[in-house]
Parts: C-alpha cells; structure tokens; sequence
C-alpha cells in the first residue's frame, strides 16, 4: 500500500460480510468498465481476486478490511489507484507537511529520512531540515515499511534527529479550518534568486488548480524579477505534480509553440493515434485571471463532455537568455505534471536533467463510490507526450544521476544543486574557449 493510500483509512466503519462481498464485486466491476490497461486484468489478476478474496470479506475490522482490499489493488502495479472511506481525515506526509522522506539505515536502526521540505509549508515551519530522521509520531515508534499518517485539523507530534544528532520533539499544525473544510498549510509555491554570474534559481513545490492560474503567474513573475540571467537551473525536487500550471514552466523553456503531450482514456485509444492526434482541441494558453475562466469553461465545454484529449501546446513566450542552458533538478519524488515537465524537455533537448530519475507516475484518474461510503480512486487515462512516449511505470533517468546523499544534507551540503552548479560553470567556460577561437579565425 503507498503512502497516499494507507493515509486514507477509517477504522470506525462497521460492515458485514455480505457488505464486504458487495464492496469487492463494485470495485471489480468499475475497474473492468474504467481501469485505464484492461490487459492488466488478465488471468494472474482474477486468480490474485480469488486468492485474497475470503481474507477480503472475511476482514474482522474497517482497518483489516482497508488493508486487505489496498494489498488486492497492489497487485495492479499502478499507481493513481487506492480504496479509502469517504470519512477518512488523515494524509500523507507530502500532502499534511509539504515533505517527502526515503527509507535507510541510520543509527536507531532502518528510518524515514526527510528527503524535500518545501519552505513555508507545515514541517519547514517548525524546523524540519532535509536530511533529519524521523522516530515518533505522537509517541509511536515508525518504522519502514509503514508510512507515517497525520491526522488532519490536530497537532502532531514528530520526534526526530537533527543535524545536531540530538532527539527533539516538533509539533506539527497539519491542517487549519478555512470555512467548513480542512485545507492544508500551501507551501511557498515559488522561490527564485540569482546564484551570481547570471545564473538564475528557480525552484516550484508543486502546481495546484486545474488551470494553475495563481502559480503559473507566480512563475512568470519569479522569472521577471531575476533579470537578465543567460542560465537557469530549475528545481523540480519533491514537486509531485498538479495542474495546467506546469504548461507554464514548458513554455518558458522555449521561443515558440510545441506540442507537449495529451491524456486519453482507454476506451480512445485507437490504431490510428498518429494521425488522429492531430485533430485533437489544443490548450495553448493560461490565462492571466480568472476572469478568463468563463471562457475556458465555454472553449473547452465540447471536450469535457465527451471526455475527449485536449493537447496541451506550450505558450510562445518568446525567446529567453537562458534558453538551451538549462539545468533540470529531479528526484524520485518528481512526479505526475512535473514529470511532464522532464518528458518535454528531453524529448525536445531544451534541458539538462540532474539527480535521481523521476517517481513513473504520470496517469489521469478519477474515483468512484463503491458502497458503504467507501470509494475506488483508479487510473482511467494514460498520459502520452507528443512523441507518442507513455510514462507510466517507466521512470525517467536522469541526464547526470546524482543520489540524494541523506548524510551529506545534514551537513549543510546541497550535493545535486552544487553539482548543477558545476555544470553550468563549466559549459560557460567552455562556450568562452570556443568564442576565443572563433575570434581569433576570424582575426586571420
């Protein structure tokens, strides 16, 4: 069970077994009618049904139940597909405190480690550094493979180490009240600064909305206020993704439009894609307010009625500095649209990618209800870029793999950003040994 998935439980729902038994044939049954790969339901899978199913209805408790039914949908091997209660009101670490974390060996034995801490968000607040060891959540020892969940709209407490390898205790805000609902702690979505001569930083935490109207001006503000840069390194560590926001961040990576890639359900894809691709509605252009949305909703009415692919097209923007020297910062928490982000510029050569390879999880999804308050997320459309690339379970690798060296961070030490670093450094000074001997041919 992932992380997202087992943040999702409720352990106070009461069900019989013939609720049980409905519960699994409503989920089978919507996952034959939408599941995004029907070739994964094959032979192993309707044997893997039958296998798990009397530990399935036979569950003792709303916990079993959930664990049982999630180690079911395991057996998929996809991602964007989890089973939750309508009523859960606990999250993920990425979602509850704008961090991620990985598993290794520390000296209190095999831990999560925090890995991205996005400034401004719920762990950034109270201290909590890329590198520190996670112990405790609200006094309970938390060992991988078990993720840590928070309950929303409460305080936690984390124990952790720092860097100081001293023990310490931070409580976490996981989410605040805003009107009826729970929302949580956004993250500083931007962040930009000059490194010096001329190289610009730009790193976003993630892109949400549908549209993304609020970050993709965030971005283009970020990029006016660091000047005349002629290189840019882009940090998309930890970004799990999002919205039409990331179209943004494409489109400043060149001059004109290019075609980025579109998302099509199963029940669409045909023999023909090449040539039907091309007939397909385009996106070409975020607006500027959301004045504008009116007549998105209007442009866009005929397509997401009849769920049809839209293809997004980058902006025109025009021609930047820092264009063709561009470094990409990823991770393997660099997913779904910043994983867009990566596949557009390897396919089109307009960027450097740097790090670790990026998470594989880039799929449209939807959920279902299924019975008894509980509901099917599941992956009903494959995102597919231009070049006719499906990304899905195929993580990209890196142009230069450099690892997260959990070690090192708490030291202070930024090894992928100074490697990025580097690497611009030395393409200028080569660039400025080619300029001299051009000049001096010129000069004969």
């Amino acid at each position: 069970m992932t992380d997202e998935q087992s943040a999702l439980t409720a352990s106070s729902v009461q069900l019989s077994t013939r609720n049980r038994h409905v519960i699994l044939d409503n989920v089978l049954a919507a996952l034959e009618k939408r599941f995004y790969l029907p070739e994964k339901l094959n032979d192993d899978w309707r044997a893997a049904v039958e296998c798990r199913r009397s530990t399935i209805e036979g569950a003792e408790t709303a916990d079993s139940f959930e664990q049982s039914m999630s180690d079911l949908l395991a057996e998929l091997h996809t991602s964007h597909l989890g089973f939750f209660h309508g009523s859960a009101r606990r999250a993920s670490s990425r979602a509850a405190l704008s961090a991620t974390y990985l598993a290794d060996e520390t000296p209190f034995g095999t831990r999560w480690i925090f890995q991205d801490v996005h400034s401004g968000g719920a762990a950034s607040i109270v201290g909590i550094e890329p590198g520190d060891i996670l112990l405790k959540v609200d006094g309970r020892d938390i060992t991988p493979p078990e993720h840590p969940v928070f309950v929303m709209g409460k305080k936690t407490d984390l124990e952790i180490v720092g860097k100081d390898d001293l023990r310490r205790t931070a409580i976490v805000d996981v989410a605040r009240p805003k009107g009826k609902k729970l929302h949580f702690i956004e993250p500083t979505l931007v962040e930009a600064r000059q490194l010096g001569g001329g190289l610009g930083y730009l790193k976003i935490a993630m892109f949400p909305g549908m549209v993304g109207i609020e970050v993709a001006n965030k971005i283009s503000r970020a990029v006016e206020e660091l000047g005349g840069i002629d290189s840019l390194i882009l940090d998309l560590r930890g970004n799990t993704g999002g919205g039409i926001g990331a179209l943004r961040v494409m489109s400043l990576l060149t001059p004109g439009r290019i075609p980025v890639g579109f998302a099509l359900e199963k029940s669409r894809v045909t023999q023909n894609l090449e040539s039907d691709k091309q007939q397909f509605r385009r996106f070409r252009s975020i607006p500027a307010s959301k004045k504008a949305l009116w007549f998105l909703a209007l442009q866009f009415a005929p397509a997401m009625l009849t769920k049809a692919p839209v293809v997004l097209e980058t902006e025109e923007l025009g021609r930047k500095q820092f264009h063709g020297k561009v470094i990409l910062l990823v991770d393997r928490h660099t997913a779904s649209a910043a994983e867009m982000i990566v596949a557009f510029a390897r396919e089109n050569n307009l960027a450097t990618i740097i790090g670790e390879k990026t998470a594989g999880r880039l799929l449209s999804a939807t959920s279902v209800k299924v019975g008894r308050g509980y509901r099917l997320a599941l992956p009903t459309g494959a995102y597919y870029t231009w070049n006719g690339t499906v990304l899905e379970g195929t993580p990209i690798e890196p142009d230069e793999l450099i690892q997260f060296h959990w070690q090192q961070r708490r030291t202070g030490i930024d090894g992928q950003l100074e490697h990025a670093i580097d690497r611009i450094g030395s393409e200028r000074t080569q660039g400025d040994n080619v300029r001299i001997v051009n000049i001096g041919k010129t000069a004969n």
